[in-house]
């Protein structure tokens, strides 16, 4: 149903002023619009093009809603018009089509048409099509939190609504009551699939009606006064209301979806002659003839101003400079805590051991207290006395709060999209995500994990995720499918966040607290076997700290390095101490602490003196990281190896839930000696 906006903009009572400015912002984007194939043929740049035209009216009124001083928009890749609305110069939108340096939204990082303007909260959207609308919804979270005045506006086309985050992202804003404004551009087709494979419904915003707190509205997006009118009502009522609202706007795609797509195999005569007669620009421009708003002469003014201003820009993008080969390694990684107290990570407390749980417990308290701009959430979060399904933030939200320690919905996409969007609101916002359960239940978030790996790097540096993303990790509990698999090993091959692995309650806390106080996202994977375990339990000095990239050796040795990290750290001491008394062999054991950045230093240097290396790690011996531990040696340092490197992990194959099956999968500590005694041999 037809909402009923009141109607702000009419031709016969707007200012001439204001109406000749959208003409202008139209005819500015139409011509930048129409001019991009132009490049990809002369070979210049803009090899993704996905045409604004049909979409002028409902993203003119996008931008001219946005304000750039409290708002917060993310456009997608067919917003051209939108971004020109919003304040874009005809420059920076040719910047970032053809790739320069000088291209504001990441310095030709990204990929064509993605047109971004960070610094005026325009955002940097990713390519994973309709992702953004979580960002969204978190950014729009702070704005709540904070009591910051303005909205969230997030856009996308109709059929990127079939993904699953978005109805997370929407249904979440619902149940949070969030000041987000989701615009849907309804063209009609996904690249070349018809609406109706996409939706039982004739409007995809028909989808929603059933979700409390949230206000659909619907206008005729090829009209520039139903677009404005509905635009300025959606953003007036969720700033107001701190509510979500639908922009639900019929467009038409006047061309093709992109310039690799051939409309023309999948859409008949007909239906291009229709589409080129519902022209928004061409109706707006026969409106203010008709009521006499402008004359053809003014109206062929701008149209010579806008050809003069596009001329001008491509002579500036064309000399502009390209982005130099050695500038990918910028921007990879956001700084890092560097720790004074403790610069090494290492301690001589000798205090009253605490468990690994403990650690953790009291080092996210301690951080909170410091930094009241810390937040955390997850499933199993707080209600009443738990705190997370092993207790890890047990006491937490009586003491911080419910706006800053909270449950998230069954929705591990949510907890990590929402994650990246809150952090972008302030740069002393600091993120702690229970990502999953379990760690193998992270795979739904999976899209938004590798997204937010590369975002400090696609804007080149421009946005940092200030995130630590906690997942209980690892078997030996009996846990089976779900419940004992290892996944760092997928997870290190993404560059942009640092993986960090503890094997005692010290390293916990000093791992964390550098974590949470660093730039950046911050995988810290805990081995939930140990949480409660007497033999991972130490004392912890009083704010302890653990640089990234620094291994800690466990027991000193001469005949045999053993690299390894979480729970397979204390077989492996046992196992080297077993050796000793036998008298096999006096073994070295390193803790790696942080796999991402690799301590390779403290390896080569144990090496030199042992001259034989094992890897052992719980996870997969096939592909698992202890295969890069042994590529990376291999390669720096061969010449001090006397015997091939041996990998000791699980088998290739899921992990049991019977006792009897998860023993004949994960390593211990005899499989350990077995190996050990094996290499020492050689």
């Amino acid at each position: 149903m037809k909402s009923n906006v009141k109607e702000i903009y009419k031709i016969k009572t707007a200012e001439k002023d204001t109406l000749l400015k959208w003409y202008y912002l139209l005819k500015l984007g139409r011509s930048l619009d129409d001019r991009a194939p132009n490049y990809l043929k002369q070979a210049i740049g803009w090899s993704y093009h996905a045409p604004a035209a049909g979409h002028d009216a409902i993203q003119l009124a996008i931008g001219q809603n946005f304000d750039r001083s409290k708002d917060h928009l993310f456009p997608y890749y067919r917003d051209l018009q939108t971004c020109v609305s919003a304040g874009m110069t005809a420059e920076e939108i040719i910047y970032n089509g053809i790739s320069k340096d000088a291209d504001v939204a990441g310095g030709g990082r990204h990929m064509s048409n993605h047109f971004a303007k960070p610094a005026w909260n325009i955002h940097n959207v990713s390519s994973c099509t309709g992702n953004h609308t979580l960002h969204a919804t978190g950014i729009a979270r702070a704005i709540k939190n904070y009591k910051s005045k303005g909205v969230a506006i997030s856009s996308q086309g109709e059929s990127s609504v079939s993904e699953g985050y978005v109805y997370e992202a929407i249904n979440g804003a619902s149940n949070e009551q969030l000041p987000v404004v989701f615009v849907f551009q309804d063209n009609g087709y996904g690249i070349s699939v018809p609406k109706k494979d996409q939706t039982a419904n004739r409007k995809v915003a028909h989808n929603f009606e059933g979700l409390k707190n949230l206000r659909i509205l619907y206008c005729n997006g090829k009209d520039v006064f139903d677009s404005m009118n509905t635009m300025a009502e959606a953003v007036k009522w969720a700033a107001e209301e701190q509510k979500p609202v639908i922009v639900h706007a019929n467009c038409v795609r006047i061309h093709s979806h992109s310039n690799s797509d051939r409309h023309e195999l999948y859409r008949d005569k007909a239906e291009l002659n229709y589409v080129q007669e519902y022209d928004p620009i061409a109706k707006f421009r026969r409106m203010l003839i008709r009521y006499e708003r402008a004359t053809e002469e003014e109206l062929n003014g701008i149209d010579e101003e806008v050809k003069a201003e596009v001329k001008k820009a491509h002579k500036a993008g064309l000399a502009a400079a390209q982005p130099a080969p050695e500038s990918i390694y910028d921007f990879v990684y956001a700084p890092a805590y560097v720790p004074q107290k403790y610069p090494d990570g290492l301690h001589n407390e000798q205090g009253d051991p605490k468990k690994l749980i403990e650690a953790l417990n009291s080092t996210l308290k301690e951080e909170f207290r410091r930094n009241p701009d810390t937040y955390i959430w997850g499933q199993d979060m707080a209600n009443k006395d738990k705190g997370g399904i092993f207790n890890v933030s047990k006491g937490m939200q009586q003491e911080f709060g419910h706006q800053r320690v909270f449950n998230a919905p069954i929705a591990e996409d949510y907890i990590m999209g929402t994650a990246n969007g809150m952090s972008r609101f302030n740069k002393d916002i600091r993120i702690v995500v229970e990502g999953a359960e379990f760690a193998d239940y992270f795979w739904p978030a999976m899209e938004q994990f590798v997204e937010t790996t590369h975002e400090y790097w696609r804007t080149k540096g421009q946005y940092s995720p200030n995130i630590t993303v906690r997942l209980a990790s690892g078997g030996y509990i009996g846990g089976g499918l779900y419940h004992s698999q290892n996944i760092e090993g997928a997870l290190t091959t993404f560059p942009g966040v640092r993986v960090v692995y503890p094997s005692y309650a010290d390293d916990a806390a000093g791992l964390l607290r550098t974590a949470i106080r660093s730039e950046g996202m911050t995988l810290f994977l805990e081995p939930k076997a140990l949480y409660n375990s007497p033999k991972a339990a130490t004392p912890i000095p009083e704010e302890f700290e653990v640089p990234y990239g620094k291994a800690r050796t466990r027991r000193e040795g001469t005949d045999l390095t053993i690299v390894t990290y979480g729970n397979t750290t204390h077989m492996c001491v046992e196992a080297a101490d077993a050796l000793y008394k036998e008298g096999k062999g006096n073994i070295e054991v390193i803790d790696l602490r942080s796999l991402i950045p690799l301590d390779k230093e403290s390896i080569l240097e144990s090496i030199k003196k042992t001259s034989k290396l094992m890897v052992v790690h719980e996870d997969k011996v096939f592909s698992g990281f202890g295969g890069e531990v042994a590529a990376t040696i291999a390669e720096v340092g061969f010449q001090y190896l006397d015997a091939p490197i041996k990998r000791i992990g699980s088998t290739f194959t899921p992990v049991g839930f019977n006792r009897i099956l998860e023993a004949a999968t994960l390593p211990n500590t005899q499989k350990i000696k077995d190996a050990a005694v094996e290499l020492l041999a050689y």
